[in-house]
């Protein structure tokens, strides 16, 4: 018997108690229009660390190896997959549910911003609201089949994160970091949650990691040496991933053109990520 039978409920359990803390208890079904087959989150200590772009680029590698791909965009208080994929138009709806909607190479994407009037509006709610909204993303839109989705989780460890975890189920999550953010203990908060919510932790990607000169091809670390590999060594981690410091990253997603980027960067995770469900 649980200490939640035992004790009366959750509110009088410790917040270590297995009946809190496993996401199985509380996962919530996908519309049943949906067929999701693989769903990875994305996810980081803090914001501004390009957790959005890592998920907008596994989506475009995974489309191009053959597979439907699609990003539920978790983060309601600042997303910005809409406008790395150049989308302005809102989603449909009707009595069945809401339709995501589709880039240009067919990657489905549901986002707060396609559901709002203007994109630059503030969403000036609660948590619970926040979370509920991201539940019925996952509820109520008609995904279809999808081979792979990907999460663009909220960033921290807070209320939001929480029942992404525990209401969606995911595969595994990727953790994104800056190389400032690597010599802090935030990064450590993201992988200590996802690993007490015991969902496992497909690697590390560093963010913003290294300048390429562009005369002779010679990697610069303009925030001294990585402490990637350090890192993911303490966490028990054996993959790690490194994206440069490049101005046309950050332009290609202003314009709407993520999908043109190359991406060679993350080729190894979308490998990754295709072993981990050829495994399963």
């Amino acid at each position: 018997m649980s200490e939640c039978e035992v004790g009366g409920g959750c509110d009088s359990c410790r917040e270590e108690c297995g009946e809190r803390l496993s996401p199985d208890n509380l996962a919530a079904k996908p519309h049943e229009l949906s067929d999701i087959k693989k769903v990875f989150g994305v996810v980081s200590g803090k914001g501004g660390v390009g957790k959005s772009l890592v998920a907008a680029v596994l989506a475009v590698l995974m489309k191009r190896r053959g597979h439907s791909a699609a990003i539920l965009d978790a983060d309601i208080t600042g997303p910005s997959i809409p406008r790395a994929f150049g989308l302005f138009r809102r989603a449909g709806m009707n009595e069945l549910g809401l339709y995501p909607v589709m880039t240009k190479t067919g990657i489905e994407v549901m986002s707060l911003n396609l559901l709002i009037e203007n994109e630059s509006d503030p969403v000036i709610w609660r948590g619970p609201v926040i979370g509920g909204t991201v539940k019925q993303f996952w509820t109520d839109v008609i995904w279809g089949e999808v081979d792979f989705m990907f999460i663009d989780m909220p960033p921290g460890t807070g209320d939001v994160p929480l029942t992404v975890f525990q209401s969606l189920k995911l595969d595994g999550v990727v953790v994104v970091a800056s190389p400032q953010e690597l010599v802090s203990m935030i990064v450590e908060k993201a992988l200590n949650m996802a690993r007490m919510m015991n969902i496992p932790i497909l690697g590390l990607v560093e963010n913003m990691s290294y300048l390429k000169c562009p005369d002779c091809g010679r990697e610069i670390l303009p925030f001294g040496p990585s402490r990637a590999e350090e890192t993911a060594l303490r966490h028990g981690l054996k993959n790690v991933w490194r994206i440069p410091l490049d101005s046309s990253i950050a332009e290609a997603c202003d314009r709407g053109e993520v999908e043109s980027l190359g991406g060679e960067w993350l080729e190894g995770l979308a490998a990754e990520l295709e072993n981990q469900a050829a495994a399963r």
